[in-house]
């Protein structure tokens, strides 16, 4: 008997589409599903075919955290040696944007996997927190960091210490999403928002989204100097002359990717 996939990966156009596709445990991030979305992702990163990413998971749940009952009885040996949370940071080597596209409840690791993607479109009905705290346990997959680094002490504190939970509307408030949009729309706007994109001039994407990447991990100086070298490097690729002469000549550019 053939088991059914915990990811399913469609495309439209040159977007790869991601679902969660766990419902009922509430798409939570068990290892299985984990190994099989960063599976979906190298795949979909490593095609030439392929421009930008969404993942997703329902109109009602995107994903509530991980796989308690599983890490109930584990130990800090079983948690360390499993490499559980290491599968998160296979997110960090995906060199194409990805978009979280979230409807519904993304609590926990759910939430620590929508802030470690590029960008964030939210249904109306969507909800962010890091409950952990209930469990005796803090968030370990970047909750702490990621939160941090985008709202502020006072209000990871909360959320880490207190499980205060975002509406839509709030996570926007606080820059933690990119729109709220209403909720039979958050798909389609998630991908429009990936195929725009995807037209853009390839390396110049990739290597935009790791300057912007650069900036939350170094200071002032150092990345200005970075930015600097990636922005010098785009003059040697095929697409930076093509830009610049469809810019001069009023047509569309023909992106290679080199």
């Amino acid at each position: 008997m053939t088991e059914t996939p915990l990811v399913l990966v469609e495309k439209h156009d040159r977007v790869g589409l991601v679902r969660l596709n766990n419902p009922k445990a509430y798409n939570a991030l068990s290892p299985e599903l984990l190994a099989q979305l960063m599976d979906a992702l190298a795949a979909l990163d490593a095609d030439p075919e392929v421009g930008a990413i969404v993942i997703t998971g329902s109109e009602k749940i995107f994903a509530a955290g991980a796989d308690i009952k599983a890490m109930s009885q584990a130990s800090a040996m079983d948690m360390l040696l499993s490499g559980y949370v290491d599968l998160f940071d296979r997110l960090q080597a995906v060199r194409k944007p990805v978009i979280a596209a979230v409807a519904g409840w993304a609590l926990g690791g759910g939430f620590e996997l929508a802030m470690a993607c590029d960008m964030i479109v939210a249904a109306e009905n969507a909800r962010f927190g890091q409950p952990e705290i209930n469990l005796g346990v803090i968030p370990g997959a970047g909750g702490t960091q990621r939160l941090t680094r985008t709202v502020g002490k006072y209000l990871a504190m909360e959320m880490v210490l207190n499980d205060r939970r975002l509406t839509a509307e709030e996570a926007a408030r606080f820059g933690l999403v990119n729109r709220v949009v209403p909720t039979e729309q958050y798909l389609d706007e998630a991908l429009k928002l990936a195929q725009a994109i995807a037209q853009r001039a390839p390396v110049a994407v990739r290597l935009g989204k790791e300057a912007v990447n650069y900036a939350l991990e170094s200071t002032l100086s150092a990345g200005l100097a970075y930015e600097r070298r990636l922005f010098y490097l785009l003059f040697a690729s095929e697409d930076q002359s093509e830009g610049m002469d469809a810019f001069l000549n009023k047509r569309q550019p023909r992106w290679q990717g080199r």
